[in-house]
């Protein structure tokens, strides 16, 4: 079986298995979220608690199940594909946005994915496209995924389009089925093309303050970042509208659960009712200094301290060390605890999935032997059925 088809396979199962229980998803319920609560989001982010790659599948699947395996994301899991770009990049992020609170950042994307695909809660998971029906990369409309980026955003999308060449810190992947298609790559292309209005808005227009990132979600819709009219009823349909559903997102406690709202939604009037930028958003000014970029960091494990699941209860836990060949691993500490974080839980299905997939994780010597449920030597779709059967409560 091909990894791309193998990957598809798997994900679907641990994402859809009902076996007469539904699997206990960390977002069954609105408050509940998926990374460790006590992290110190400001300074650390939320890590990568659904152990997302740099890309959603090997860049080889076929698009049909690349876009089947988008289809099939939460809520929450569209959230944190979000938060991932924006955690690996965030001392560019909060350099250009002009915004130091990570938490009000997250918010603006989760606006911007309202506004242009309501975050999977429609039932498409982050499988939107748009503008389509002239063929793949005729229009500059065609768009894709959460923050429905545009084929313009990626590098040679054609002679008859402008180049976004002007964000440097970050990858600038080239226009094929399989980029475009992928979520996680869309996602980060959404980032990069937002970051090329700021500078657009900056530069060529000469705008400061929260005008800056108000214009750059205007050049994010329309491909131009430059100031109108205040009275221009674009800025209230679009990144007005946007604001306030961040801040809505922000202040109503829905950045890390299940819960979503629609473009326009009552729910949030009293946001609507101001101006969120001058009330919520502003911070400082965005800049355009030089940005020396981290080495990316996609966490798949953050937890090193006991922990106790209403799951599994584990009284010693011991961080587990990341040398494949370590002599000291011992025997499953806590079977089916992949990601050797002191609980089983469905993130655990999500990483051994991805790792018998070969998609570029790593899962720990001490995680392999917790994965080893059929008792033989090796990782196989075997344990990953028994690691479902025991998550559904039926082992």
């Amino acid at each position: 079986m091909k990894k791309g088809t193998l990957l598809s396979v798997l994900t679907g199962l641990v994402l859809t298995v009902q076996s007469g229980a539904v699997l206990p998803v960390q977002t069954a319920a609105a408050g509940e979220i998926a990374h460790d609560a006590s992290r110190n989001v400001q300074e650390e982010g939320v890590g990568n608690p659904f152990h997302f790659g740099e890309r959603m599948a090997p860049e080889n699947t076929p698009v049909d199940e690349l876009r089947a395996i988008n289809h099939k994301m939460t809520v929450q899991q569209v959230k944190y594909a979000l938060y991932k770009e924006i955690d690996e990049h965030w001392d560019l992020i909060t350099v250009r946005f002009g915004q130091t609170e990570r938490e009000k950042v997250y918010a603006l994307f989760l606006g911007v994915g309202t506004l242009e695909s309501t975050l999977g809660g429609n039932g498409d998971g982050a499988d939107i496209e748009t503008a389509f029906s002239e063929g793949f990369g005729v229009s500059s409309a065609h768009a894709y995924g959460t923050l429905q980026t545009a084929v313009t955003a990626f590098r040679d999308p054609g002679t008859s389009f402008m180049q976004e060449e002007d964000v440097p810190e970050l990858e600038w992947y080239d226009l094929t089925k399989n980029n475009f298609y992928d979520a996680i790559i869309s996602n980060h292309m959404g980032v990069r093309k937002i970051i090329h209005f700021i500078r657009q808005a900056m530069v060529d227009y000469n705008l400061t303050g929260w005008q800056v990132v108000r214009g750059a979600l205007k050049g994010h819709n329309t491909g131009w970042a430059n100031f109108t009219s205040d009275d221009d009823g674009y800025y209230k349909n679009y990144p007005d509208e946007g604001a306030a559903l961040a801040q809505w997102y922000y202040e109503e406690g829905h950045l890390y659960d299940n819960v979503f709202t629609w473009t326009k939604g009552e729910v949030a009037a009293k946001q609507r009712a101001g101006n969120p930028w001058e009330d919520w958003w502003y911070d400082r000014e965005p800049s355009l200094e030089e940005i020396t970029e981290k080495p990316k960091t996609t966490e798949s494990t953050t937890t090193t301290t006991a922990t106790t699941t209403t799951t599994t209860t584990l009284t010693e836990y011991t961080e587990s060390t990341t040398t494949e060949d370590s002599s000291e691993i011992g025997p499953a500490v806590l079977p089916g605890d992949v990601d050797t974080n002191g609980q089983v839980q469905v993130a655990d299905a999500v990483l051994l999935a991805r790792y018998l997939a070969e998609d570029k994780v790593t899962v720990t010597a001490q995680g392999k032997l917790n994965a080893d449920l059929d008792g033989t030597d090796g990782l196989s779709a075997d344990d990953l059925g028994a690691l479902l059967r025991k998550l559904a409560g039926l082992a």
